[in-house]
């Protein structure tokens, strides 16, 4: 079997014009990059504006592990699989970070036959939009610091900055620094602290920008630091909104590109689901419903991060209302979610599946919360065995929802085509009535602790002093109806990446709260998560080259 960059790498793509027009989107609301990729005008968005929508399906999946779900892959494959079958379909998906390209978890184009191309091109730079948000950060905070040194006519204090600047890399010995040490001209000496690129505010307002105004107006609310007297100091206070819009000005244009079959794809930012709001961006989905009958979206990592943020914060804030929600599955990871080594998933082991099958239940259970129609597709291995099959198909149709079988990744969309119809079937026949968690007036504290517990299963919340004192000041400052993006680990449903299945008996610890008032929502750090990520002792870089030109390596 060929690799997924081979399979790329010896695709014909079409020129992506082409793939416009299948859309009716003539070569004049096209921006190129080069053959493949462009972003589509903002004169296309204006003028499809109001259009009918058409339908909205998520694609979410269980808490990822070593043996794969293939949430993406499903993404892909599904999108394909309409075409196949004579629909207009749309994919919106996420831009991939280098941190995850470059660490352990690899690109995120799909794999096998069911992947977004050019592969190579989206997993690094792509059309350069990491580039901008990372260059506006990084100026908000230049101008900080700058601000200060000219005198601080703010009266900020050093100690109470909270804006913190970004790369996109895992790099751990960048998560806390000293700047400004030297001479008296090289600013103040303080201590200071990087994320990731995908977890910068700047990330999440691009994502949830609504156009150009809105994106200003979002920016200039963005809380950089405090003052001695402990007031917000804001990105306008600073006037830093205009240079930071210039340098976001095309990235906030949606980018076009096509999977190996031509099936249209706009590929749009990317924050992560485990320490941001895990969603591509609100103009990508907003332009796909527009320009077709079927939209395939999806969320980052599990349904307890990636589709709760996609329901309670995106859909909140954009008024988006999914038609239905595929949850993607393996055999492989239910059966490690029941104990089962990485080295003997390949063999049958019903009573390991039995027991694993619980984290597929409290997942069903969830998205069952939101009032939208569930179909689960198991992501099928050459390993699977037919009594495997059979006892997960039992279970989903026990626990109320519909059940199809995925082939994406050897078959491209032939092999999607059962789960296609079973979502058109869902369509037809199962009427969602969409609702959130919770609503937008209940206290930050009962935010946090309805999605602890009625998602996460958790007994109880605890909180350390600082996340205590600042959910007060937040709160104080007005902003106690924002919806709470949880940073958690992705590989448990509690804090706890140690904790598979489905625990029990356990409390979840908020470490730290910090307000993203431009984006509009209030993080809430559990565990040990680290919001600048860091590699692993084998990273994949040990793996790419270019070779007679072509890069290798790269998944």
């Amino acid at each position: 079997m060929k690799t997924d960059i081979e399979i790329a790498q010896q695709a014909e793509l079409l020129p992506i014009q082409e793939v416009a027009a299948s859309l009716g989107i003539g070569a004049e609301d096209l921006e190129l990059y080069g053959k493949y990729k462009a972003k589509i005008s903002d004169e296309l968005m204006e003028r499809i504006k109001d259009r009918p929508d058409g339908k909205l399906i998520l694609v979410t999946a269980i808490n990822p592990t070593p043996a794969g779900e293939g949430k993406t892959t499903t993404s892909v494959g599904l999108g394909e699989a309409f075409g196949k079958i004579g629909k207009k379909a749309v994919i919106a998906l996420r831009e991939p970070s280098l941190g995850p390209c470059f660490g352990i978890k690899g690109g995120a184009a799909g794999g096998g036959y069911a992947q977004v191309v050019p592969m190579e091109d989206l997993n690094l730079h792509f059309t350069g939009d990491f580039h901008a948000i990372t260059s506006a950060n990084n100026l908000l905070a230049a101008l900080l610091d700058n601000h200060i040194q000219q005198g601080n006519e703010l009266g900020i204090d050093p100690r109470q900055i909270v804006w913190k600047r970004c790369l996109d890399m895992n790099d751990r010995v960048l998560r806390n620094v000293v700047v400004g040490l030297g001479n008296k001209m090289d600013g103040m000496v303080r201590e200071d602290h990087f994320v990731i690129t995908v977890a910068s505010e700047i990330m999440a307002i691009l994502c949830l920008a609504e156009d150009m105004d809105d994106l200003k107006r979002r920016l200039g609310r963005i809380i950089a630091a405090y003052t001695f007297d402990g007031k917000p100091v804001t990105a306008e206070d600073l006037q830093a909104v205009g240079s930071m819009a210039a340098l976001l000005k095309d990235a906030m244009k949606p980018n076009l590109i096509q999977t190996l079959e031509h099936t249209p794809a706009l590929v749009h930012g990317g924050p992560f689901a485990n320490i941001a709001h895990g969603c591509n961006s609100v103009r990508a989905t907003r332009a796909a419903l527009k320009l077709a009958d079927y939209v395939v979206t999806e969320a980052g990592f599990g349904a307890d991060l990636g589709a709760e943020k996609f329901f309670d914060i995106k859909c909140r804030k954009a008024g988006l209302a999914p038609d239905a929600v595929v949850l993607v599955a393996t055999i492989r990871a239910l059966k490690y979610n029941g104990g089962v080594a990485k080295e003997n998933l390949s063999s049958e082991n019903l009573d390991a599946l039995k027991a694993g099958i619980v984290n597929l239940e409290k997942h069903i259970e969830n998205l069952q919360k939101y009032g939208v129609p569930v179909v689960v597709t198991l992501n099928s291995f050459v390993s699977d065995t037919d009594a495997e099959t059979a006892y997960v198909e039992d279970f989903c149709k026990e626990h109320g929802c519909e059940f199809a079988l995925s082939e994406v990744w050897e078959k491209g969309g032939e092999g999607g085509i059962a789960l296609a119809e079973k979502v058109l079937e869902t369509l037809e026949n199962k009427n969602g009535s969409f609702k959130l968690l919770y609503q937008d007036s209940a206290s930050l504290k009962e935010k946090i602790e309805t999605v602890a517990k009625e998602i996460y299963g958790a007994d109880s919340v605890t909180y350390s002093a600082a996340a205590e004192k600042e959910l007060e000041r937040i709160t104080g400052l007005g902003m106690g109806d924002f919806p709470v993006c949880m940073a958690k680990t992705q590989y448990s449903l509690s804090d706890d990446a140690a904790k598979l299945g489905r625990p029990e008996g356990f409390s979840v610890h908020v470490r730290e709260v910090y307000v993203s008032a431009g984006a509009g929502f209030v993080v809430a750090v559990n565990g040990s998560i680290m919001t600048m990520p860091g590699l692993p002792k084998k990273p994949a870089a040990h793996r790419i080259d270019v070779i007679n030109g072509e890069i290798t390596g790269l998944f």
